[in-house]
């Protein structure tokens, strides 16, 4: 990989230094996702460093914090190259990247300085603990993870069910719910006294991307670091929104295009695939006109149907790689195989319950008007 030693910035989705990077990140895809001879997951951390080098995680935010400020059809375009190349490496930078934009856009000046430049250099790694007030255990009566505010901070105590790359993290952004119900968001050193990092979940796919819990017994987080609140639902007010858009329907489809590449490239020398190759590029053209037109406001559809859209067309495009790779598709290290496995998440990564409730009607064949 010495060609990488010193590679030009990507400026622009139109860079050939995108296709380069994505190449790269293609090639070492394979060696995830398989414990090693230690029996420990591989962490992507040559994939990362790639994409540091590359000024990847420079994308994302504006100028003015040092960053190249994508339009969002750019990064749109990015991630669609991103997550055809690499699912595991593009989820974990879409988690880094809401770390690093909510450090950005909060109107703390020490957190921001103190973090933000080596956390776009990527020497750092930052990672955010949300999910438990958006979608994860939003059902439960009692808040898993609560705060009570003190003269110098919050006290934390409960868990955080699910963060990608915390055993990796130097800090993480994290959301706390307090007594009278509103909420706060504040960064979190992971070297704090009383944080526990468990161990990686053991996933059916993306387990490289070492998702698990992380639990806070009476961790004193100093004021210094607040981002948000306290406020009501902090994730959609201030700087807990619109971080993440139409990112997961992009990741979807980047998938799906990857599978449908593999489909058209076999489609040429076996004529029994060039129907449903072509249906499936039509298919997926179509749908990427939308969401890049959704991504400019131009209303070309809603968020939501395209995500029930990007969901379906990934879970048949994967599936229909598997069906024309054949036997050699079912073995382990065949990439269909593994597009199959990686389709699953978009069921249940940050799905609204009446998107959850639509793919559940479709699967067991009930009309919805």
């Amino acid at each position: 990989m010495n060609e990488f030693a010193d590679p030009e910035l990507i400026l622009s989705p139109d860079d050939p230094a995108l296709v380069l990077l994505c190449n790269a990140l293609r090639d070492l895809s394979s060696q995830l996702d398989h414990p090693t001879t230690a029996g420990e997951t591989p962490w992507p951390s040559k994939q990362l460093e790639l994409c540091g080098k590359y000024g990847v995680f420079k994308w994302f935010i504006d100028e003015e914090h040092g960053g190249w400020g994508w339009s969002a059809v750019d990064l749109a375009r990015g991630y669609l190259a991103l997550g055809a190349a690499c699912q595991t490496t593009t989820f974990i930078i879409t988690q880094r990247t809401g770390a690093c934009q909510r450090i950005a856009l909060a109107d703390n000046d020490y957190a921001r300085e103190t973090l933000l430049p080596d956390l776009l250099a990527g020497s750092q790694f930052s990672t955010v603990g949300i999910s438990h007030l958006t979608t994860s255990h939003r059902h439960l009566e009692k808040p898993v993870l609560t705060a009570v505010e003190t003269e110098t901070g919050f006290v934390l105590n409960g868990f955080c069910p699910w963060v990608t790359g915390a055993t990796q993290a130097e800090t993480l952004v994290i959301g706390a719910t307090l007594e009278d119900g509103r909420q706060i968001l504040t960064v979190m050193p992971t070297s704090l006294t009383g944080v526990t990092l468990h161990d990686p979940a053991s996933l059916v796919a993306l387990t490289s991307s070492h998702t698990g819990r992380v639990s806070m017994d009476n961790v004193a987080v100093d004021r210094k670091w607040l981002l948000g609140g306290p406020a009501e639902n902090v994730m959609t007010a201030g700087i807990g929104a619109h971080t993440g858009g139409l990112q997961t329907s992009t990741l979807a489809m980047g998938l799906a295009g990857a599978a449908i590449e593999f489909i058209v490239e076999e489609s040429q020398r076996r004529d029994e695939l060039r129907d449903p190759a072509q249906s499936l590029l039509t298919e997926w053209e179509g749908l990427r006109g939308e969401l890049l037109d959704t991504a400019a406001g131009i209303a070309a559809c809603a968020a939501e149907d395209l995500r029930m859209r990007a969901n379906d067309l990934v879970l048949r495009a994967t599936q229909a790689s598997l069906s024309a790779a054949k036997g050699a598709g079912f073995v382990v290290g065949h990439p269909a195989g593994r597009w199959c496995q990686e389709a699953l998440f978009f069921m249940v990564w940050s799905c609204p319950q009446h998107v959850m409730n639509a793919q559940l009607c479709q699967l067991a064949g009930i009309q919805v008007e």
